[in-house]
């Protein structure tokens, strides 16, 4: 259960960063969220409003290879389908977005499997 005063300062940090980082038709945004169980990553053009590409745990392309992962490796496979799924679509410079959560653990997980993929930021 979160305390509000934790939540709070996670809005805080989620603002402070989304005040700086916006994404564009060239270079969109890679915004990252991270549950307690799942992670999630999309890929957003904020200038249309819409997100373009999307990949989490809950993939199903992903649930074989899931299975009997810790979450950081589960992380680094959603970053390599995210990078994959962008590439395919002609997408490879985005701006990342941590979404006020710090940039450690699965967060720089995701961040770098998606870096190895060939996506650019």
């Amino acid at each position: 259960m979160i305390n509000k005063d934790n939540k709070q300062a996670h809005l805080r940090r989620k603002s402070r960063v989304r005040r700086k980082v916006s994404g564009s038709l060239e270079r969109p945004r890679l915004s990252v969220f991270r549950s307690g169980r799942h992670i999630y990553g999309q890929i957003v053009i904020d200038v249309q409003g819409r997100t373009v590409i999307e990949a989490s745990t809950l993939a199903k392309e992903l649930e074989a290879e899931l299975k009997a992962k810790n979450k950081i490796d589960q992380a680094k496979l959603v970053g390599k389908l995210l990078a994959k799924r962008a590439l395919e679509k002609g997408i490879d410079k985005v701006v990342f977005d941590r979404n006020g959560f710090l940039y450690h653990g699965r967060v720089k997980a995701l961040a770098d499997a998606a870096r190895e993929g060939g996506l650019k930021f």
